[in-house]
């Protein structure tokens, strides 16, 4: 097959999964400069791009810039707010918790949690609505689905899949999902046996890049068993936490309008400071202009430096996995 036919196919594809997904993902309505998407079968209308939970609680970014920077996103229409109960050891969720007061109806709250016994993860979510500030969050997300015996672990007896049930009947969360950044055939994993225990996931994160594109492929093996099942589609690391910008193939813009081509109902980026929020409400404005062949020209530029995941580290090294660091936060 000529270079030029790969190429062209996968950009093909990548708009054939868009089409496909445009009930749950497709543009639905916009705030100002920020189109709105629906969150899977939850009907729910969520902003295409969500404000990162990690890099508003990074010591290098006082406290009161990031509560700013939270109410400059929310004033223009940002309303998906990520999160995760162990980062920053809890500080992005004591200043979301902070930025929440006077928001908390403007915003879609989503926080993860790591614990895989129904104690451990029922005992961090309590800590998360503690440090937000809420009684409950709008989507409670399984973090770290990483190994092949995650999805094991969570519908095991006593595991965090009753912990959801629980959490749902009392209140404390309205939606769950599960996260993962290192191999689709973990996600893939987490969907067979979701469907043998007749339990239904409203939501799945993963990255989703251009890198992505050309190497263990979440978009490509995950994405559209995702818009089979109506289960709505988050994307994160659109640049890899910056790495993918060290290939020196792709601007920002070219990587945020990629994922944002994909039928994703929110691409959660990590947003610190003013210049980058205003480059995250631009790339929303203009994404409805890109074409496929404008998909097809990026992904032709990372083709040749994507194969070996070289810049996708995530899925190819443990430097990025929390939980492994910190076994203990499993239970």
């Amino acid at each position: 097959m000529e270079r030029r036919d790969f190429i062209g196919g996968l950009a093909a594809l990548s708009l054939t999964v868009r089409n496909r997904g445009s009930e749950q993902g497709g543009q639905t309505a916009s705030h100002g400069d920020m189109p709105y998407r629906t969150l899977g079968r939850t009907g729910e209308k969520v902003s295409c791009i969500g404000l990162g939970g990690y890099h508003l609680g990074q010591s290098g970014l006082p406290e009161a810039e990031a509560i700013r920077l939270f109410h400059a996103a929310v004033d223009r229409g940002v309303n998906f707010s990520d999160n995760s109960w162990d980062y920053n050891n809890g500080e992005s969720e004591r200043r979301v918790g902070k930025a929440l007061k006077g928001y908390r109806e403007k915003v879609f709250v989503m926080t993860k949690y790591d614990g895989r016994t129904k104690q451990s993860a029922l005992k961090q979510l309590d800590e998360s609505l503690e440090r937000l500030q809420v009684d409950h969050v709008d989507l409670w997300q399984f973090h770290e689905n990483i190994r092949l015996e995650d999805p094991d672990r969570f519908f095991a007896a006593g595991g965090a899949c009753e912990a959801v049930a629980e959490a749902k009947q009392k209140g404390k969360i309205r939606y769950c999902g599960f996260t993962g950044h290192k191999d689709p055939s973990v996600h893939l994993r987490m969907l067979e046996l979701a469907e043998k225990h007749k339990f239904n996931f409203d939501t799945a994160q993963m990255p989703l890049n251009v890198m992505d594109a050309h190497f263990r492929s979440f978009g490509k093996e995950v994405v559209p068993v995702l818009v089979q099942k109506q289960i709505a589609v988050l994307g994160m690391k659109s640049m890899g936490s910056g790495i993918i910008l060290k290939s020196n193939t792709v601007t920002p813009m070219e990587c945020l309008h990629y994922a944002l081509s994909l039928p994703t109902s929110v691409v959660i980026t990590g947003i610190d400071n003013q210049q980058v929020l205003d480059q995250a409400f631009e790339a929303a404005r203009t994404s409805a202009a890109v074409t496929p062949a404008d998909i097809a020209k990026i992904l032709q530029k990372t083709a040749g430096v994507a194969a070996d995941g070289k810049f996708e580290p995530f899925k190819t090294s443990p430097g990025f996995d929390s939980t492994a660091a910190h076994p203990e936060w499993l239970g």
